[in-house]
């Protein structure tokens, strides 16, 4: 009757209900691989094969239902379980970097993104798994699993988590921003909360101004929303004010989105003259900033931030969790004035309904029970390390820094005379090295001899073989 069922010993002492089900599982799937049950095929009845392999029929049911949780059987109800229709055959192209794809803005994200774990990414803007504080994540998993059943089930409240929001507030005047939990509102990412002020603010056509270089999914979320991107050169100790100045005039921009602290990709920190200065143009041109601040926990002293000295009146500032705890636990937030509230939380509704109320709670969490702030005391030092080492051996292979940061993960560097690190970053990616060439950050298409590195991504050798041979390549 069931010819095909490898008998399996199964129920040897010590070995437990787990390995059990996992043995029936393993002996579907090798049938079904070895075409001894065909697409259609009926599978034995639970009590049939529980006879048939030794083991209970509960062990069977379970067996079953994650099989068919999986796709790889179907239940139909009365008539038993059937091997599913096969799935398309996975293409080694689907998993391997796309070496035809421009790059454009969107180039190293979906590089780095959709590329296996065996690829080098130190042009990604996140830190490596092992760098993340995976134990303190576990145990905040495990002591949400205790929280009532509410928030583990029911749509987060449209402002989001009270208590992060509460600690949030806090947190925020640590660096002078004065924020009560009213003012702020929980979001899924930094990249979500400068969408949800691009919808409240924006219409087709408006000009927005951003700095050159800027991160550059500034330019493909501005592009989403229609929007028109002028840039200002960005310098050492902020953006160029006598170009901000310019702009001002000939564009009457909209928005400024901008790093205050260690900013992307440069890692330069805003002066607080050049803040002041800065403000006091914004409010001329009746301009609203965007003060994008997800890397502040990086930082080692606090640097100056727009929105402290502007009080959250013309500026808004945003930051998210996603580069310090986890890129898979999504939380963000939105820090805002009073009358902006109303209008974000309708858009809110109106996009996502509801908020991550797990997420929230798992970060509020690692906050309130110091995991956090020891993950991050040990992520600085760390860093720092590696940002020394770095750059020492980018100097080795004649690759220089344009500054050397202070804290964060970042170092802008330029390349040898006459190489184009766009042409570079395609042939890397041939080695299976995802680097990030200036001018995708560049909206004028002036940093073409620039290029981002990730220090935290960086320790890999073969990085440092594979970029002179390269390079020697193009420079003839």
């Amino acid at each position: 009757m069931d010819d095909w069922a490898v008998r399996m010993t199964v129920q040897e002492p010590g070995i437990g209900s787990e390995t059990l089900i996992e043995g029936v599982m393993a002996t579907i799937r090798q049938r079904i691989a070895g075409r001894a049950l065909t697409p259609g095929a009926k599978l034995p009845s639970i009590r049939a094969f529980a006879k048939t392999m030794r083991v209970s029929k509960s062990t069977i049911v379970e067996a079953y239902e994650r099989l068919v949780g999986e796709g790889a059987i179907r239940s139909r109800p009365g008539a038993g379980f059937f091997v599913s229709a096969p799935l398309a055959p996975l293409s080694l192209a689907e998993i391997g970097p796309r070496l035809d794809r421009a790059v454009d803005p969107l180039w190293v994200s979906r590089e780095a993104l959709e590329t296996g774990d065996g690829v080098l990414k130190p042009g990604c803007g996140w830190l490596p798994p092992s760098w993340m504080p995976e134990a303190a994540l576990r145990r905040a998993l495990k002591s949400a699993a205790r929280i009532e059943a509410g928030a583990l089930t029911d749509y987060g409240t449209p402002l989001g988590h009270g208590p992060l929001r509460q600690l949030l507030a806090r947190r925020l005047g640590e660096h002078g921003v004065v924020a009560s939990p009213e003012q702020i509102i929980l979001t899924e990412s930094g990249t979500q909360a400068i969408d949800l002020i691009c919808r409240l603010l924006l219409e087709p056509g408006d000009t927005v101004l951003v700095d050159d270089p800027c991160y550059f999914n500034f330019h493909a979320l501005l592009r989403a929303h229609r929007a028109k991107v002028v840039s200002v050169p960005y310098t050492s100790s902020g953006p160029d004010l006598e170009k901000f100045s310019e702009v001002l005039t000939e564009h009457r921009p909209r928005l400024y989105i901008t790093n205050s602290a260690l900013h992307n990709p440069t890692g330069a920190t805003l002066s607080p003259v050049v803040a002041h200065r800065l403000l006091k143009l914004a409010e001329q041109a009746g301009l609203t900033i965007v003060e994008d601040d997800i890397f502040a926990d990086f930082e080692n002293a606090p640097a100056p931030r727009l929105a402290a000295f502007d009080g959250l009146d013309r500026v808004v500032q945003i930051g998210s969790f996603s580069k310090t705890l986890s890129a898979s636990m999504r939380c963000g937030f939105i820090a805002a004035p009073h009358d902006w509230i109303e209008g974000l939380v309708d858009l809110k509704i109106a996009t996502t309904f509801g908020g991550p109320n797990l997420s929230a709670e798992l970060v509020f969490t690692m906050l309130k029970d110091g995991s956090y702030r020891k993950h991050m005391e040990a992520l600085r030092q760390r860093l720092a390390r590696a940002m020394a080492d770095t750059a020492a051996r980018l100097k080795g292979i004649d690759i220089t820094p344009w500054i050397e940061p202070h804290a964060g993960m970042f170092l802008w560097c330029r390349l040898p005379d006459g190489i184009d690190a766009a042409a570079v970053a395609q042939r890397a990616l041939q080695q299976e090295i995802v680097l990030a060439p200036g001018n995708v950050f560049s909206h004028s298409a002036t940093a073409s001899s620039f290029m981002r590195f990730n220090v935290s991504q960086c320790d890999d050798d073969r990085l440092f073989r594979v970029l002179p041979t390269i390079m020697r390549h193009y420079s003839g």
